[in-house]
């Protein structure tokens, strides 16, 4: 698919690279909470020490459902599932959606983008406030997703001109 006119060229290569990213790191999420449900003897490559450690964040209650959802549902429920997973859904309708042109997908990218950064403030709270941890997968997904807000505004200003000069 080639570049369309009006688009900045960047656009594409960015949320691609970001989107890949999110994925990459929502991936290695779930595999570090698997294992250290596992075998609580799992050391990540991200636990690098007491304060500085991404298993400790991902199997902490606020690891599933953003410590929110086991207040609706059981603490067990399919409905409770972790972050990573979230992100996993969230990068790749970010990916797919980032195909499309229309209106209405780069209006859905940037309402995602918002509420992941919403969550993404939130999430960071809880990280520095309430755990008192550094955890380097989490804070580069924060990164990633204020990335993909910004590409994403980006992308609807895009569309939007590119709607009026077809008038």
């Amino acid at each position: 698919m080639g570049a369309i006119q009006g688009f900045p060229k960047w656009e594409r290569k960015v949320r691609m690279f970001l989107c890949l990213f999110g994925l990459v790191l929502s991936v290695y999420a779930l595999h570090v909470e698997v294992s250290r449900e596992r075998n609580p003897d799992y050391r990540a490559l991200c636990d690098l020490g007491e304060s500085v450690s991404c298993s400790k964040v991902f199997t902490s209650r606020w690891g599933r459902g953003f410590g929110l959802v086991q207040y609706f549902v059981a603490k067990d429920s399919p409905l409770n599932q972790p972050n990573s997973v979230l992100g996993i859904i969230f990068y790749t309708l970010q990916m797919g959606l980032g195909l499309s042109v229309s209106k209405k997908a780069a209006a859905f990218l940037v309402f995602s983008s918002w509420v992941s950064v919403a969550g993404s403030l939130y999430l960071a709270s809880i990280l520095a406030f309430v755990l008192g941890d550094f955890c380097m997968v989490c804070v580069s997904t924060y990164i990633v997703n204020f990335a993909l807000l910004y590409t994403n505004l980006k992308r609807r200003r895009a569309v939007q001109e590119i709607k009026e000069k077809a008038r």
